[in-house]
């Protein structure tokens, strides 16, 4: 019992708490960032691959 009050009492479990939050706000915006980087990634190829194609097909 006297170690749960002193836990309690304590900064340790506020700041293990705070820890956790920014580490999952980190890894979210990470996340996000990567998956708008995927979007973009992806339009750019899709584009360079039509642009391709479509100089392709006139050239012939």
């Amino acid at each position: 019992m006297r170690y749960l009050l002193h836990f309690l009492q304590s900064e340790d479990g506020p700041t293990s708490v705070e820890y956790a939050i920014m580490l999952a706000m980190i890894v979210i915006g990470c996340l996000t960032a990567l998956q708008l980087l995927s979007v973009a990634t992806s339009d750019s190829l899709q584009n360079s691959a039509d642009e391709i194609s479509s100089h392709m097909t006139t050239s012939n």
